[in-house]
């Protein structure tokens, strides 16, 4: 008996991680020692002018979006859907994201559907300013049937303490700003694949659900230098009811205002199909929105025009009053 005969081919393992150092050196940064390989990536922060710098750190995967790209047969955009939940998280809390690491799990290794994930990871990165600098393939005969696999990934950034993007200097009258999303992004996956068919799957309808989730990470920290912004919520699983109160202090409410900006066809079909109530979709899909910064009123108009500068659609969608600490969608 060998690890080979049990399931586990090391030689392919080892030349599936040669494979990757040239899409790890796409990423890197100034900050970055030595390659990846060794026991643990090294990274040097700059924090030559910081009083107190925090690190900010997130992990996330980004759930059964993959039996989506399973069935499109398609793996190049996936890893910047992890990439994409990872980073965005960091970031809306005012934190510039410095180092990625991936962890890939699977029945059997496949080099060549796994190169194509770690290809989008490294995209990602380089979307994000975000060094790839480690990460962990296991093959897991047993646990996982081959064919079958996972993928998480871990972020960590930094940020001046004094810059931290809490939500305490929120008050009632601010504006809600949302930044429109590329489709479902990386949430709600197991409910829209019930409404479609395997074959709708295979198709149009899922390169359309395969579409990546939006990095909003450089428009972010682009945009913290021109306005400031009080609060920022990443638009993800828990949809509007969830996350947004998250970054609001207690004694203010989030009120959202149907109709303030266009909601997708896909969502659109997918409530259709589903008979789905309009609730259950807010809390269960972005609908169009995958970021939501909080401004000064006064600032708002400002800060739609600046990110629609930096790129982005934007529209203010709601505002900050006394009341309970919730969101309400009217």
């Amino acid at each position: 008996m060998t690890y080979k005969k049990a399931g586990v081919n090391i030689d392919e393992a080892n030349d599936f991680v040669k494979k990757l150092k040239p899409l790890v050196r796409m990423t890197e940064r100034a900050e970055v020692l030595g390659s990846i390989g060794g026991f643990g990536g090294l990274f040097a922060p700059r924090l030559k002018g910081m009083k107190k710098p925090v690190l900010v750190a997130s992990t996330d995967g980004v759930g059964t979006k993959l039996m989506i790209a399973d069935l499109q047969k398609k793996y190049d955009t996936i890893g910047i859907d992890l990439v994409a939940m990872n980073v965005d998280d960091v970031a809306v809390l005012g934190a510039e994201p410095l180092f990625f690491l991936d962890y890939i799990a699977c029945g059997r290794l496949d080099k060549n559907q796994l190169l194509q994930v770690v290809k989008g990871i490294a995209r990602g990165c380089r979307q994000a300013n975000c060094a790839l600098i480690g990460g962990e393939t296991a093959e897991l005969p047993g646990l996982y049937e081959p064919g079958k696999w996972d993928l998480a990934g871990f972020c960590v950034g930094l940020v001046e303490a004094g810059k931290i993007i809490d939500g305490r200097r929120c008050r009632p009258g601010d504006k809600v700003i949302g930044l429109a999303s590329s489709g479902l992004h990386s949430n709600g996956y197991s409910l829209a694949r019930r409404v479609f068919t395997e074959k709708e799957l295979k198709g149009d309808w899922g390169r359309q659900l395969l579409k990546p989730t939006k990095i909003y990470t450089p428009v972010v920290l682009q945009a913290l230098k021109k306005i400031e912004i009080k609060a920022m919520a990443h638009i993800t699983g828990g949809g509007f009811y969830d996350n947004i109160p998250r970054v609001i202090r207690e004694g203010l409410q989030v009120r959202i205002r149907r109709g303030s900006w266009p909601v997708p066809r896909l969502f659109k079909e997918i409530q259709r199909r589903g008979e789905i109530a309009d609730k259950e979709m807010l809390r269960t899909l972005n609908m169009g929105i995958g970021l939501v910064a909080v401004v000064a009123g006064k600032e708002a108009e400002a800060a739609v025009k600046l990110f629609e500068k930096l790129g982005e659609r934007a529209w203010v969608i709601g505002e900050l009053v006394k009341g309970p600490h919730e969101a309400v969608i009217e």
